[in-house]
């Protein structure tokens, strides 16, 4: 570990300059993307917004009302039963790292082999054994679309999409009032993203 003395900027510290639009409402911004992912390969179209895997939001309750607007939820790691009509390029089956977690994944899969999108959650993602993990994951399912986590710093960025990741997952900070914010630190996410640009022609 090293401690960084430089400047870091939160959301709040930069402001977004508006600049000219041809379109005549605000109801006419289209927020929806295409991607098509580094090692899985699926083209997904959608809003790149996603609400995480925490207790009382990545539900499948939380999946289908978000799936309406194309929006997409990681599901919570002890959710193992999924409703028919659940789109499947919305959600995401969760999992940690230990073996129970594992051995779950590994059923869940076996019995929904449609499930696209795999989240591999740990609060530390800075282990050699998260990145195994992300490694052996992406050789047992060549075809899924793995999103791993939890990073905030470039070389992490680049080294879990060259052990396999498609989709990383920025730590959550907590905020001034000791409650877990989603809005990540403008610094980081800046630096994550353009550490994924080197990755791409690899």
């Amino acid at each position: 570990m090293r401690i960084e003395d430089d400047i870091k900027l939160d959301f709040r510290d930069v402001l977004i300059r508006p600049k000219r639009s041809a379109l005549s409402s605000r109801k006419d911004v289209d927020l929806s993307r295409t991607y098509k992912f580094k090692h899985s390969g699926f083209e997904w179209t959608g809003v790149p917004i996603m609400a995480a895997n925490m207790d009382g939001v990545g539900t499948v309750e939380m999946a289908n009302a978000l799936s309406k607007h194309d929006l997409f939820t990681c599901l919570t790691k002890d959710i193992t039963d999924f409703p028919a009509d659940l789109n499947t390029a919305r959600f995401a089956v969760s999992t940690g790292i230990g073996k129970n977690d594992l051995d779950r994944l590994l059923a869940v899969l076996k019995e929904h082999p449609y499930i696209q999108f795999i989240c591999i959650d740990v609060a530390n993602g800075y282990t050699e054994y998260f990145g195994d993990i992300v490694a052996n994951v992406r050789r047992e399912y060549p075809d899924k679309t793995i999103i791993a986590g939890n990073v905030v710093t470039a070389d992490m960025t680049q080294e879990l999409i060259l052990r396999g990741a498609d989709i990383i997952k920025l730590i959550i900070y907590p905020n001034k009032r000791g409650t877990l914010a989603q809005v990540l630190k403008f610094t980081s996410t800046n630096i994550c993203a353009s550490a994924t640009k080197p990755t791409q022609n690899i």
